[in-house]
């Protein structure tokens, strides 16, 4: 892999090395370990459902890189979900799903950490919808961590749980190798809590509160053919959107602090909507709007102008959230003059993760 240059100012330049590595052979259990945790595997199977996130901003990106989760940031969840499904055996990790990697890497992660000796056999469903600002990763990892936790006794609390993911957080390479990606915590907040959750650095966990109750949520994915994964969403992250985040983290976190937590408090839409609105033009999320070009600008101008409540774009895109009260149908009338279409119409989740066990 490349050693990646990362630039934060004139005085602020250093290098990368993107190693991979094995899959569970580079593991942080974050003291953890040092506890004797009394496991109680279960007959029978536990299936954890997960809702997908919108994640509308990191907070500062000077504050993560991909060996170190955090930055901050605000998302909700969504009613799209990837599922979990777990039995546990005296025999190997067998594992159902089309990226093995980095679901047998968190295996080891949680085998070492509780000390647990046994095999797990796991089923995981993603949403389909991967690196178009949706959070397939982190949603499918939450949901197999929670469920290989409940199947073995539940050793780890949720905020265990979330820190480990983040701290571990991996994407893998063509070659079946891993590397550690980029991680705020928002992801695995949201879907463990439901409705919009507020993160600081460190994957803290600041605020969470329902939000859009019975509104509608409609992802719209404008076309493009810029890359959100990889080299490019490095260079992206790590140095304009640094540079752009220098500037502008004190502005919002004020707004953060004095406008988008009292408006979800009081359930006021236009007033979140307004907040986020601000946001898009500032620091590291103004940097990954721009990686689209300025035509991604333009489409949720158009969407604001059209006079609905909440319009965002979701991590490094290209994915645009919008809430309102207008349903299907109705925004369909109102995108066709637009160019745009939905590729997903549902709702906020607010109730966070589902756990079923089976005997």
């Amino acid at each position: 892999m490349p050693i990646m240059k990362i630039r934060g100012g004139d005085l602020d330049l250093v290098e990368y090395d993107f190693r991979t590595f094995a899959p569970g052979t580079n593991i942080k259990t974050l003291g953890y370990d040092t506890t004797n945790y009394r496991l109680t595997p279960i007959h029978g199977t536990v299936h954890v459902r997960a809702p997908a996130r919108i994640h509308l901003t990191v907070l500062d990106m000077n504050r993560f890189a991909p060996d170190h989760a955090g930055g901050g940031g605000v998302g909700f969840a969504i009613q799209c979900y990837c599922t979990a499904e777990v039995e546990c055996t005296d025999g190997a990790i067998e594992i159902d799903y089309n990226r093995r990697p980095i679901i047998y890497n968190f295996v080891e992660v949680f085998r070492k950490t509780v000390g647990y000796t046994g095999g797990f056999r796991i089923r995981a469903t993603d949403h389909e919808h991967q690196h178009v600002g949706l959070g397939s990763t982190s949603t499918v990892m939450i949901a197999v961590a929670t469920a290989i936790n409940e199947a073995v006794g539940r050793p780890l609390t949720n905020n265990q749980l979330r820190k480990l993911i983040g701290n571990n957080y991996v994407e893998e390479t063509a070659d079946g190798t891993i590397a550690f990606g980029f991680e705020t915590g928002v992801g695995p907040a949201v879907s463990t809590h439901g409705g919009m959750a507020v993160m600081g650095d460190e994957l803290t966990l600041v605020y969470h509160h329902p939000f859009a109750q019975g509104k509608h949520v409609h992802i719209l994915i404008p076309p493009t053919d810029i890359s959100s994964a990889g080299t490019k969403e490095f260079d992206l992250l790590m140095n304009k959107a640094r540079t752009l985040d220098y500037r502008d983290r004190e502005l919002k976190a004020y707004l953060f602090l004095m406008d988008l937590i009292p408006a979800l408090e009081r359930e006021d839409l236009k007033k979140i909507g307004d907040t986020i609105w601000e946001i898009e033009f500032r620091g590291s999320k103004r940097a990954e709007v721009e990686h689209h070009s300025y035509k991604i600008y333009h489409y949720m101008s158009m969407l604001r102008e059209a006079n609905l409540e909440f319009v965002g774009m979701s991590s490094v895109g290209p994915s645009i959230a919008v809430v309102t009260d207008k349903n299907r149908s109705e925004m369909e009338k109102l995108l066709k003059p637009m160019g745009l279409t939905i590729a997903i119409s549902t709702k906020v989740d607010n109730s966070g993760l589902a756990i079923t066990r089976k005997t």
